[in-house]
């Protein structure tokens, strides 16, 4: 027998439905390509300012009477300097993992957290630095807190929100699993005023604990890869749709 061509098949309303919908998908994977291109202008913009300010000279810690409407956008990151006495007790530690250290210590261990009471009033949370988790018990101790009037200079630091899974304080032991302030100064029975930031003071002498100058600036920045794979997509779904068209216009053989 011989072969012969098929007529060409009937092109239903389920064919060109299915033509509409990868052409829209492909609008869309280029829409989330720009998006994220956008993003990742903004993100390298965020961490150059963020650069900058851990630079700039430091601001006078803001009036107790603006703690309830400050920006902490607006500080994040930026030194600030006060001036005051530390609490006698009511240090809390904060648990961490210190990955990438400046000083000497790392891995498991706490943010020895201290309350600071400034000379205009409230109560701020001052991160004195990371000690290793065998000696931070030690800094419970408020023998170890720096006693008298002292000034002091550091990064001001926005509060850490506790997630869905952030266990709750560990008040006997005087532990917590974020920097924030409002909780840290639920811990401690603070009734007045609390600073919403943090301050995060430098780096003392070498060796010395707490580790001061830790402060992070770790923006995750995955824009580039998720612009590729949009944009990928938005290349590959045109092609696939391309393929299939001609499959389905293809005339087939008959015996």
């Amino acid at each position: 027998m011989n072969e012969a061509a098929l007529p060409a098949p009937r092109l239903g309303v389920g064919f060109w439905a299915f033509i509409v919908l990868m052409l829209a998908l492909t609008l869309l994977w280029i829409a989330l390509g720009l998006w994220q291109v956008q993003r990742l202008q903004w993100k390298e913009g965020l961490i150059a300012e963020v650069n900058a300010r851990l630079t700039q000279p430091p601001y006078d810690l803001p009036a107790l009477d603006a703690w309830t409407t400050l920006d902490p956008d607006r500080y994040d990151f930026h030194p600030a300097r006060l001036a005051g006495q530390y609490a006698p007790s009511g240090t809390v530690l904060v648990f961490t993992g210190l990955d990438a250290p400046k000083g000497k210590y790392s891995g498991p261990g706490y943010w020895v957290m201290t309350p600071f009471e400034p000379d205009g009033g409230g109560v701020v949370f001052v991160n004195r630095g990371f000690v290793p988790q065998s000696s931070a018990t030690a800094f419970l101790d408020e023998n170890t807190v720096p006693k008298g009037h002292i000034s002091l200079t550091g990064n001001m630091i926005a509060a850490e929100a506790a997630g869905p899974f952030t266990p709750a304080p560990d008040r006997p032991n005087h532990v917590d699993w974020v920097r924030d302030p409002a909780r840290l100064g639920a811990l401690d029975g603070i009734s007045g005023p609390v600073f919403p930031m943090l301050i995060d003071l430098p780096a003392g002498p070498p060796g010395a604990l707490p580790q001061g100058g830790e402060t992070v600036v770790d923006f995750p920045n995955n824009h580039l890869g998720y612009a590729f794979t949009w944009f990928g997509l938005a290349v590959l779904t045109p092609a696939l749709l391309a393929y299939w068209v001609w499959r389905q216009l293809k005339p087939k053989a008959k015996a």
